[in-house]
C-alpha cells in the first residue's frame, strides 16, 4: 500500500524511501489520484494539527477518504483531554518508574519521534507511549514527586516548527523506520504488493505454529506477492503499515492480541483471527450455547454458576469441569467424586462466574478438523498423552506431554465429521479455526472450536504440505482484491 508524508513543503524533504512519496497538503486535498482510491497510508507532518488547521484537515480528510492516517482525528481530540491520557499511562506505571529510576533529576522531558527516543534508557517507554497515543512527535514531561513517584506530568503533541535544528535529523531517521517498516533497506527485492504482519511471541512456550511452520507461511506470503515481517506486542504503532494482520499467538478477550485484531480491524487490515472470532471461540460458555442453540450435538453438559453448584441428577461421575477461557487443556479438570468436585469448584470459581460441567466421555483420540474461509484445510486425529485422559499432560512444573497425531487428507475422513466442523464454524465466521470433535460410536460431538488452532510443520501440513500455506495466505490474497 502507497505511503504519504504530507508537510506544507516537501521540497524540504529529501527522502529517497521505497514506497513512500512526500506531498502538499493542497496537492492532498486536490489531485484526483488521493480521491479516487483508499489505498493510502498517510503520515501527517504538517506544523499544526490544531482545530481547523492544515494538519486538522488533512487527517479529517484522510479518515473520511478512507486512508489509514497518523495521527487520527480522535486521537487529537482525546489530547484535549489532559486527564484522560494521564489516566491511560498509569497503566504502566512499573515501566515509567523502571525507565526513570536513575534520573537525578526532579524533572524528565523526553522527545519521542515515531516511538524512538535519544536515550536508549527511555526506549521501551518511548515505544509505549507512541503505541498508546499514536502522535507522530510527542513530548513527555515527567515528575518525581514524594517517595521517588515518578508520574507524568505533561504529555502533548510537538509540531516541525517548534523542533530545533538537531531534532529534524532524528525526526528522519526514526520516519524511515517507521515509513519502511524494516531497519535494513531491501533495495534487492521488488517491490511487493501487499504488507503482512504476521504476529507471534518469541516467548510463548507453545505458540500456535512452530517456527518451520512460521518461515513456511512466510515463503507462501512472499510467493504471493506479500512482503511479510514478523511482529510482537511492541509493534503496536506499526499496525498502520500493513494491509493485513495474522496472528499466530495464543489469543484471548482478556489480552493484547485482541486489542490488536480490534485496531488493525479498525485501521482497514484484513485480519486472521478477527476479533469476533477471538470473542467467540476463547469462551467456552458461549461456544456450548452457540452449539446447542442450533442443535449441533455436544457432550452432555450443563453450566452452573458460582451461586449455585448444584449438578443435575442425571449426571454420572467421572465429571469434567471447564474453565470458560482455558486453552490448550489448561483450565479443565476431572474429578471421580463429589470431594473432588467441591474442591474444583472452589479453585476455578476464583476465575469465573460460571464453570461448564460434563459427563466424562473417554476416547483414545480427538478429531481437529481444520478450517479457513469455510473449507475444511486440515484433518487430525490427536491421541491422548501416555496414562492421561487429555491430549496434552501438564505437570505441575510447567512442562508437559502430549500423544502422538495422525493426520488424513481432507478427502478420506468421514463426510459426517467435515460436516459437523463445518456447520459449526459457520456460526463463528469465515475466518482460521480447529473444531475439536470426539467420535462415539459412530456420532460427532464438537468438544470446541479454537480460533488461532495448531499449524506445526510436521504435523497438520503432512498431507497437503507447503499447499496448507498457500490456502491459508490466498485468503488473506482474496480478501484484499475484494475491499
Amino acid at each position: 500500500m502507497p505511503k504519504l508524508i504530507i508537510t506544507e513543503n516537501p521540497e524540504k524533504w529529501n527522502l529517497n524511501f521505497e514506497g513512500v512519496d512526500v506531498t502538499s497538503p493542497s496537492e492532498y486535498f486536490s489531485k484526483p489520484e488521493y480521491q479516487e482510491t483508499k489505498r493510502f497510508k498517510i503520515i501527517n507532518l504538517c506544523r499544526s494539527h490544531q482545530y481547523q488547521s492544515l494538519g486538522y484537515y488533512v487527517s479529517l480528510l484522510a479518515e473520511a477518504r478512507g486512508h489509514k492516517v497518523i495521527p487520527e482525528i480522535g486521537t487529537l481530540q482525546d489530547f484535549r483531554f489532559p486527564s484522560l491520557i494521564k489516566d491511560d499511562a498509569e497503566e504502566f506505571d512499573v515501566l515509567i518508574q523502571n525507565s526513570l529510576k536513575k534520573v537525578a533529576e526532579d524533572k524528565a522531558i523526553i522527545n519521542i519521534f515515531f516511538g524512538q527516543v535519544e536515550n536508549p534508557a527511555y526506549a521501551k517507554l518511548g515505544v509505549m507511549l507512541f503505541n498508546l497515543f499514536q502522535i507522530p512527535i510527542i513530548q513527555a514531561v515527567f515528575v518525581n514527586k514524594e517517595k521517588n513517584k515518578w508520574q507524568l506530568h505533561s504529555l502533548k503533541p510537538m509540531h516541525l516548527k517548534e523542533l530545533a535544528a538537531g531534532d529534524i535529523s532524528k525526526l528522519q531517521e526514526a520516519l524511515y523506520y517507521y515509513a519502511t517498516g524494516k531497519k535494513v533497506v531491501r533495495k534487492k527485492y521488488s517491490r511487493k504488493k501487499y504488507d503482512l504482519a504476521i504476529m507471534m511471541s518469541p516467548d510463548d512456550p507453545n505458540p500456535p505454529s512452530n517456527a518451520k511452520a512460521l518461515q513456511k507461511f512466510i515463503a507462501a506470503a512472499d510467493k504471493l506477492g506479500f512482503n511479510a515481517e514478523v511482529i510482537t506486542k511492541n509493534d503496536f504503532g506499526k499496525l498502520v503499515q500493513f494491509d493485513a494482520l495474522f496472528i499466530r499467538e495464543t489469543t484471548n478477550v482478556n489480552h493484547y492480541t485482541y486489542r490488536f485484531a480490534k485496531k488493525a480491524e479498525s485501521e482497514g487490515l484484513v485480519v486472521i483471527d478477527d476479533s469476533n472470532s477471538i470473542l467467540k471461540c476463547t469462551n467456552k460458555v458461549y461456544l456450548h450455547e452457540l452449539l446447542v442453540a442450533h442443535k449441533i450435538a455436544v457432550p452432555k453438559s450443563h453450566i452452573i454458576r458460582k451461586d449455585d453448584h448444584q449438578i443435575p441428577p442425571d449426571f454420572n461421575y467421572p465429571l469434567v469441569i471447564k474453565q470458560p477461557d482455558g486453552s490448550f487443556s489448561k483450565g479443565v479438570k476431572k474429578v471421580a467424586d463429589e470431594t473432588q468436585l467441591k474442591e474444583t469448584l472452589k479453585a476455578l470459581f476464583q476465575k469465573s462466574e460460571l464453570l461448564i460441567i460434563q459427563e466424562f466421555v473417554p476416547t483414545a483420540y480427538d478429531w481437529r478438523v481444520g478450517v479457513i474461509n469455510k473449507t475444511a484445510l486440515y484433518v487430525c486425529k490427536y491421541y491422548m498423552a501416555q496414562n492421561h485422559w487429555q491430549i496434552v499432560d501438564w505437570k505441575k512444573n510447567g512442562e508437559h506431554r502430549e500423544g502422538k497425531s495422525e493426520t488424513l487428507a481432507v478427502e478420506d475422513a468421514p463426510k459426517a465429521l467435515i460436516d459437523t466442523a463445518l456447520k459449526a464454524t459457520s456460526l463463528i465466521g469465515s475466518g482460521l479455526y480447529g473444531v475439536d470433535i470426539k467420535e462415539i460410536n459412530g456420532k460427532f460431538y464438537v468438544i470446541e472450536i479454537n480460533d488461532n488452532p495448531n499449524i506445526d510443520a510436521g504435523i497438520e501440513d503432512k498431507v497437503i504440505k507447503n499447499g496448507l500455506y498457500m490456502k491459508v495466505m490466498e485468503t488473506f490474497v482474496e480478501r484484499l482484491q475484494k475491499r
